[in-house]
């Protein structure tokens, strides 16, 4: 029997991720993401989604080299991007760039782990330069050349703004990709997974992945999530807009999942980096208007927050433009992506579903005259 969407089908065996919907809980290679979000940072989470465990001290420091070293462009990309529309969506771009990129990879057709393992760290470590340059080219304003001496997430706010972030900017980010780098077969990884399956290259899995990402069903919901916080505007505004559209059976962004039957763990964390986030900027407004949304929706609907609701907040108070919240979802969701291929091709099989086939049957072919 099918089942649409094929909801709570079992498409394969994985070692990197663990959700369990009816506990809440979400873990990577063993660890409890709320562990991993409070202790560990962005850079040994890739490395241990990558070798499924955390990394000596010797091994994270080479390993945050190496992706150092890889964080600029190619200049023939730069000058692409330089010569695309102004209005270019930001998912648009990252699109085609990830495929170009493949024709400046040596190791763009070798297909064994090592060179996967270098291709997933060139495009780990340039989609956030992609990102923050096209963001800096739409906008006239000249790139930087990335630092060596920030974390990823540092290096990404610095590149974006033009100045070094303060360390609980740096903080708020690093978290978000943590609890956003993966999340077992959700639709990007599995058209990633179903891309390497065919034996493609990484970049082509990858580009596959980020199409599947733009859908607002999938990546696009946090944007969502801020542009009704920003109509509200004020709490006091909040229960009624909110109770108004659940009323007149609109969709509020940000809550229920597919999966989770009670709060996303995700959004726990979250939370807390949106409130310190308010509480930094001495201005409490877009996380009290967060609070009174959440508490009005799981009255009146019985839903949890997901991950995107109080990311919208945390980017945003970050002076992230909402059109790249989505992208930012890559830069993270690129090291459970590169995780997934890697651990596809090391035991591959061509990934071949069914379909229950629901049309005519018996039919016979009827003379163009006699139609």
């Amino acid at each position: 029997m099918s089942k649409a969407g094929l909801e709570d089908v079992v498409a394969a065996k994985s070692a990197i991720c663990d959700v369990n919907g009816t506990e809440g809980r979400l873990i990577y290679r063993g660890y409890d993401i709320h562990d991993l979000a409070q202790h560990a940072t962005f850079e040994e989470v890739v490395y241990l989604l990558w070798y499924g465990r955390l990394p000596q001290k010797k091994e994270l420091d080479n390993f945050v080299t190496e992706l150092t070293a890889n964080r600029a462009l190619p200049l023939g990309i730069v000058e692409m991007m330089q010569n695309f529309p102004s209005g270019s969506q930001p998912m648009d771009v990252l699109r085609t760039v990830v495929s170009a990129l493949s024709l400046y990879d040596p190791d763009s057709d070798n297909n064994n782990r090592e060179a996967n393992i270098r291709k997933a760290i060139r495009l780990t470590s340039q989609i956030p330069t992609i990102i923050a340059y096209w963001d800096n080219i739409r906008n006239r304003k000249n790139t930087l050349i990335p630092k060596v001496d920030l974390s990823l997430a540092g290096n990404f706010l610095y590149m974006l703004k033009g100045e070094v972030p303060d360390e609980l900017s740096t903080k708020s980010l690093d978290v978000a990709l943590i609890l956003h780098a993966d999340h077992e077969l959700n639709a990007s990884t599995f058209a990633a997974r179903v891309a390497a399956a065919t034996l493609t290259d990484m970049y082509s899995a990858t580009v596959a992945a980020i199409g599947t990402l733009k859908g607002p069903l999938h990546g696009g919901a946090n944007q969502e999530v801020i542009k009704l916080l920003l109509k509200i505007g004020n709490v006091a505004k909040a229960h009624a807009y909110v109770h108004h559209m659940l009323e007149e059976h609109q969709k509020i962004m940000g809550f229920g999942h597919r999966v989770y039957k009670t709060e996303d763990p995700r959004a726990h964390d979250l939370r807390l980096m949106s409130e310190q986030l308010s509480r930094h900027s001495g201005d409490m407004k877009w996380y009290d208007i967060s609070l009174k949304i959440e508490d009005t929706v799981m009255k009146e609907k019985g839903l949890h927050a997901n991950v995107d609701f109080y990311s919208a907040s945390v980017y945003y108070m970050l002076g992230i433009p909402i059109d790249l919240f989505t992208p930012i979802f890559a830069i993270s969701r690129m090291s459970g992506w590169a995780a997934h291929i890697l651990e596809q091709l090391d035991n591959n099989r061509l990934i071949r579903p069914r379909a229950e086939y629901t049309g005519e049957k018996d039919l016979h072919y009827i003379a163009m005259a006699k139609r």
